[in-house]
């Protein structure tokens, strides 16, 4: 039996068979009745047919299941035993042929838009699809051609049908009027979602003869990295006498088509109009013409929507993906969602593709929102209201695995980690789909910091997604951007790895306001990193597309990396610029580096200074100070200053834990001392814990050590506890207050596991949340005694309920 997938990759030129209606006609198909039934009736018709193309020289023979479909066909047809009918009859003539002629399962277009363009639902048309592929496969097809397909989006369904089904070479094959497909998709745009799809072959036919074809193809050939097929109808159709006719003889259609060969197409054959005759001198025709290999010299990534295409690395530019739908942080929007409204998310959305934004990041992620809802609706609303690629975010697979569908091109997947299961169960979703997805270096409870880590993780799950049939070029990497605040090689560690990515094909992305997060000046912070990551090689950035300081970054690294041709985009957006009148001056806020040693022990801990403030608390000792009283009216109300400092802005995260840790060393030296004069005396006791599956703990850790510094003993159970060992603890220690922190919508509800455990036991104690994703309203909606934004108001929440 031959192989197709072998013979396009050996670089035999192959031609598909002609006309199948036309045959028809002329052998006696009656007016008003359907070629399906027909062929039902008269298999002995459909089969000459075949047998005379296979004698013209035709190597693949085409189905008579273009109308194959439940829309199609109607009610009195079994759709899976038409198909398995009709690709039997063709089978039997391939084979008797002797010329080992292969089988082409014909799917053709429903007649129905999927929404939201239209009102069938996506999973109601890949079932129809597969109904189709399984007869198909039954009957002895030998590939699937998806063929005369006007919509970018049905066309992506029938390949996720026929993936679903079975393993068969996929052709798919897109119909041009004036260089568009009928919902405005272009040759180029149809490639790129092809090849993302892994087809075999792609190509064009129908609604045009071979003279208006030449663009199409010019543009298919330019794009393609698979072998293209071209299939021009007999000329343009005329109607005459009442019927339609192609009146382009065998020889001159044969001579233009061929010219097709010359420029590099693969696979040719014929379309409306054309018979045996018109194969066999196109047989002829190319006869001398060699083939030529396709050759893939794309890096990066490319998403793409009905009308638009989006390349991203490579010589691209740097794209901004706009962050702004997203609920982190954002109260309203968080309401919105709650209550099942759209119209900030969609404001934004507005807000961000007007400021020049190329994709748009999505995720309805909040509290108490059913993401597998919201998310799916949300995407159906912007995909009619823009025509940018979508970024679908979400730490839920299912709601991703349900939003996906709608988007009619290839959409950016956000994300897959190391995550136990993610890679299994998205990989194949993205593959399948065609969706290019964000590949994070996460695996494990540790972040990893140095370079080395994070492309070990990437080689690692890049040998994963290979396993599972997934190219590479679907992967864009996330080179994980950590604080600096926290990480002070953070940054470093972030170029190198995208200089591995970039060296290795791979685009790139960065959630770029982490890595300022806890400083002032963080646009300053930003932007610096930004020019220094793009001369690195970032192809991307998740950043906010209204931020002027991002888009000058953008557009400077473009012109000095050579990715804006003759800086004709910097030309058009800076032309009118001139230097900016609030630059302000350098700023002056507290640079420890910078600042004079300390020299009493309330300074120490207001510059941070760790280094110098034993020796300060020795000195103090020496000259008779009383521990207790430097606790408290030296050490305790200058943590509390670092505090106010801290919600006024003056101070930010590296202060905050600088003062802390620098507190902390002073009370270790006086701790044994305290003991001494206070005897049995107990420090109320908190449990604090990062919940189960988070793997956060710098917001925890922070809160710790300001609780430590007020007089807490603190038991500080690390991240991913759950709730049972939470609780245990508790009892264990007879603690007063419990602290949970989490970072990630998905984890933060593991919260709630820890109250109704504590209600549970009937124990005496306070659970106190926090974490960026957390709010008040959460809080009180699981039954948390309190909530706190930061660690200088735990301390303040964790003595009042003491208090009370």
């Amino acid at each position: 039996m031959p192989d197709f997938r072998q013979a396009l990759r050996a670089g035999r030129r192959l031609l598909f068979d002609g006309g199948l209606g036309t045959m028809l006609q002329a052998r006696g198909l009656p007016a008003g009745v359907s070629p399906e039934q027909f062929c039902l009736d008269r298999p002995d018709v459909l089969r000459g047919i075949h047998a005379d193309y296979v004698r013209a020289g035709a190597d693949i023979l085409t189905t008579n299941t273009f109308g194959g479909s439940r829309f199609k066909l109607g009610d009195g047809f079994d759709v899976v035993d038409f198909n398995r009918r009709m690709a039997a009859i063709a089978r039997e003539a391939a084979d008797a042929s002797g010329r080992q002629a292969l089988v082409a399962g014909s799917i053709g277009p429903t007649g129905h838009f999927v929404k939201p363009l239209g009102e069938v639902e996506p999973a109601a048309l890949v079932a129809a699809f597969r109904e189709q592929v399984r007869g198909l496969v039954a009957g002895g097809a030998d590939l699937l051609m998806i063929e005369t397909q006007f919509d970018l989006a049905e066309a992506r369904a029938a390949v996720v049908a026929a993936r679903a089904e079975c393993s068969l070479p996929i052709a798919v094959s897109m119909t041009f009027e004036n260089g568009v497909s009928l919902t405005g998709s272009t040759p180029e745009v149809f490639v790129a979602t092809m090849l993302n799809l892994g087809v075999d072959l792609l190509g064009t036919n129908c609604s045009a003869g071979p003279d208006q074809m030449h663009d199409v193809v010019a543009s298919l050939l330019a794009s393609a990295s698979v072998p293209v097929l071209v299939e021009p109808n007999a000329g343009l159709p005329e109607l005459i006498d009442g019927k339609t006719v192609f009146r382009l003889p065998p020889a001159p259609f044969a001579e233009k088509t061929a010219a097709f060969a010359a420029m590099g197409a693969r696979v040719l054959g014929g379309c409306c109009g054309t018979t045996p005759d018109h194969i066999a001198a196109l047989r002829q025709a190319v006869a001398d013409i060699p083939a030529t290999l396709p050759v893939d010299s794309g890096v990066g990534i490319v998403l793409t929507t009905r009308s638009h295409l989006v390349r991203v690395g490579g010589d691209a530019p740097v794209r901004i993906i706009g962050e702004r739908i997203n609920p982190t942080g954002k109260k309203q929007l968080i309401a919105e969602l709650q209550a099942g409204d759209f119209s900030l998310a969609l404001r934004f959305s507005d807000e961000q593709v007007e400021a020049g934004a190329p994709i748009l990041d999505v995720n309805v992620g909040a509290p108490m929102v059913d993401e597998e809802v919201l998310l799916p609706d949300l995407v159906q609303r912007l995909i009619t209201r823009h025509g940018v690629p979508l970024s679908i975010d979400s730490s839920n697979a299912a709601a991703i695995e349900r939003a996906l569908p709608y988007c009619p091109g290839s959409t950016l997947v956000n994300s897959i980690s190391g995550e136990p299961g993610r890679m299994e169960r998205l990989g194949p979703l993205c593959r399948d789909h065609g969706a290019p997805f964000i590949l994070l270096p996460l695996k494990g409870r540790k972040l990893p910091v140095a370079a080395t880590e994070r492309i070990a993780i990437i080689e690692e799950l890049l040998v994963q997604a290979e396993g599972l049939g997934i190219p590479r070029r679907l992967v864009m990497v996330d080179v994980l951007a950590l604080a600096v605040s926290s990480k002070a090689e953070a940054a470093r560690q972030c170029l190198e790895t995208i200089r591995w990515c970039t060296a290795n094909g791979f685009a790139t992305t960065i959630g770029l306001s982490n890595i300022s997060f806890g400083l002032p000046a963080r646009e300053l912070l930003n932007g610096t990193f930004l020019a220094m990551a793009a001369g690195a090689g970032l192809s991307s950035c998740i950043a906010h597309p209204g931020n002027g300081r991002i888009r000058e970054t953008v557009a400077c690294a473009d012109v000095l990396l050579a990715r804006d041709a003759n800086a004709e985009r910097f030309i058009d957006a800076y032309a009118a610029w001139t230097p900016a009148t609030q630059g302000g001056p350098v700023a002056s806020g507290p640079g420890l580096a910078s600042q004079p040693p300390a020299t009493t022990l309330e300074e120490a801990v207001v510059k941070g200074d760790r280094d110098g403030v034993t020796a300060i608390v020795e000195s103090e000792l020496a000259a008779g100070a009383d521990p207790f009283d430097l606790v408290q009216t030296k050490l305790i109300p200058a943590i509390n200053e670092v505090g106010v400092k801290y919600e006024r802005r003056e101070y930010f995260l590296p202060q905050l834990i600088r003062s802390a840790e620098t507190m902390q060393t002073a009370f270790r030296r006086l701790q044994p001392l305290l003991e001494e004069m206070r005897g049995a005396e107990v420090r109320p006791v908190i449990i604090m814990a990062t919940v189960e599956g988070d793997i956060h703990d710098i917001g925890k850790n922070i809160v710790s050590l300001m609780l430590g510094n007020h007089g807490f003993e603190v038991v500080d159970l690390g991240k991913d506890v759950k709730a049972e060992t939470i609780v245990d603890a508790a009892e264990t220690h007879g603690a007063r207050i419990i602290g949970l922190s989490a970072l990630m919508t998905t984890t933060m509800v593991r919260m709630e596991d820890t109250v109704k455990l504590v209600r549970a036991r009937g124990l005496d104690v306070k659970v106190i949340v926090g974490g960026a994703v957390v709010t008040k309203a959460f809080a009180d909606a699981i039954g948390a005694d309190g909530y706190s934004a930061d660690a200088v108001e735990a301390v303040r929440l964790a003595k009042s309920l003491l208090a009370g």
